[in-house]
């Protein structure tokens, strides 16, 4: 199952304000994401792209400022990239060849969130530092601390709570509402959040179904007809990658999206690989401000044109977004590392106490490190409709962004405990 790819290179120069010693090493970063299997197409091979490139432009200093000194702190990057697919236990092994073997000195990586749960206590045991890029699941930060451990985007918990938020402001009228969710941490987490966020802004909807196909199930001919038979208002669905995409190409001509509002609540990374099999009136979620739904900034304008200038005009979405701010991240802890420790390639006991609590802009805007002791982050979410422009293109509509604290959960609560009492400390306006 492995699959390495190496890229970077060495600065000719030295860079202001480093040390000789830093500016001749190599940054070398293990990159973990889905090069094949279902979620590759649209999740994996993208986010893969946008470390490339980010790699690339910040090796060569090409990146908007503050990011425009080269490298890491003068060194250049040397990026790793590992295969996501084959399961947890094949990751913790990969997790430990990346460290052992290939010496890396930091990881960041993993879509899936029993990747990610499984990842987390070997980054401890092996004092590596680890960002944990995308994987959705609450309870990495919520039922563990860590030292080395850091997530650089939020958790599903915006991603339901804004949805419902979403459905509320569109004036969605919800007697019933019905799930269909991947049978594991992700899925399962999702649906709690949804329902108890559901329960707190529409406390009379029912719900009609609850359904967990298999994480990779390919057919769905089952679930639709259920859904299609409790006729629920609201279908909602954390479903991704190609799972995604199988369901909304099966449920499409058995006129699943005309019968209810489907919701979405990470579906912009399907949108450029379906185009206009995309049907109209489905609520899409980005997990941030993301690809259609991205602030306008120079930075945000800077990614979008180098992403599409790389990647034949595709938009860079959900994936190349999180990479992104994952990297960036990175970037802007390695430098304060170096700036209070005179100028020394840091440690991981060095990185792990300048990520704490540090924020940091990225195309997607703020993000902040404030949640699960400093090392969870929280950040703004984007929802849209979809629907045809003029030429008949689907495009996104009725666009809406919800500010991170109006989403996340205040750093002292755990994010079901949070939702249930109220959203206490919530702050949305």
């Amino acid at each position: 199952m492995r699959n390495f790819v190496k890229f970077g290179g060495l600065l000719a120069a030295l860079i202001a304000g480093t040390s000789t010693a830093a500016a001749k090493d190599t940054f070398k970063v293990g990159i973990v994401t889905f090069l094949s299997g279902q979620a590759a197409q649209s999740f994996g091979v993208p986010a893969a792209n946008g470390a490339k490139l980010l790699v690339k432009k910040l090796n060569a200093g090409e990146v908007p400022a503050p990011y425009n000194t080269p490298g890491m702190g003068g060194m250049q990057i040397e990026a790793v990239l590992i295969d996501e697919a084959g399961g947890a236990t094949v990751q913790v092994q990969e997790y430990r060849n990346l460290v052992q073997r290939e010496k890396v000195d930091v990881v960041i990586g993993y879509v899936g969130s029993g990747d990610c749960l499984a990842v987390a206590p070997v980054a401890e045991e092996l004092k590596t530092f680890t960002i944990l890029y995308d994987c959705g699941t609450p309870r990495i930060f919520e039922d563990a601390d860590y030292q080395y451990v850091f997530r650089t985007a939020a958790t599903a918990t915006q991603d339901n709570v804004g949805l419902v938020r979403y459905l509320k402001a569109l004036g969605v009228d919800i007697k019933t509402y019905a799930g269909i969710h991947q049978d594991y941490a992700w899925g399962h987490d999702s649906w709690v959040d949804f329902k108890a966020a559901m329960g707190r802004i529409y406390p009379e909807a029912t719900v009609a179904a609850e359904l967990f196909p298999a994480f990779g199930a390919g057919q769905y001919g089952t679930e639709i007809s259920a859904l299609m038979q409790r006729r629920a208002d609201v279908i909602h669905s954390s479903l991704w990658g190609g799972d995604l995409q199988s369901f909304i190409l099966q449920g499409l001509p058995r006129g699943l999206f005309r019968q209810a509002q489907v919701a979405l609540s990470t579906a912009d990374h399907v949108l450029p690989p379906l185009g206009n099999n995309m049907p109209e009136g489905v609520i899409i979620g980005a997990r941030g401000s993301y690809g259609y739904m991205a602030p306008e900034s120079a930075l945000n304008t800077w990614w979008d044109a180098a992403y599409r200038e790389a990647y034949d005009n595709v938009v860079p979405v959900q994936g190349p977004y999180r990479m992104a701010q994952a990297l960036l991240g990175l970037k802007s802890a390695v430098e304060k590392a170096m700036k209070e420790n005179g100028g020394v390639k840091p440690s991981s006991e060095q990185l792990s106490a300048a990520m704490t609590g540090l924020s940091w802009e990225s195309p997607a805007g703020l993000i902040e490190m404030t949640n699960g002791k400093g090392h969870q982050a929280i950040q703004s979410i984007g929802f849209g409709r979809t629907q045809k422009d003029k030429d008949g293109n689907i495009v996104l509509g009725d666009i809406l962004h919800f500010d991170a604290r109006c989403v996340n959960p205040p750093a002292d609560k755990k994010s079901i405990e949070w939702i249930e009492a109220g959203f206490p400390g919530a702050d949305c306006d």
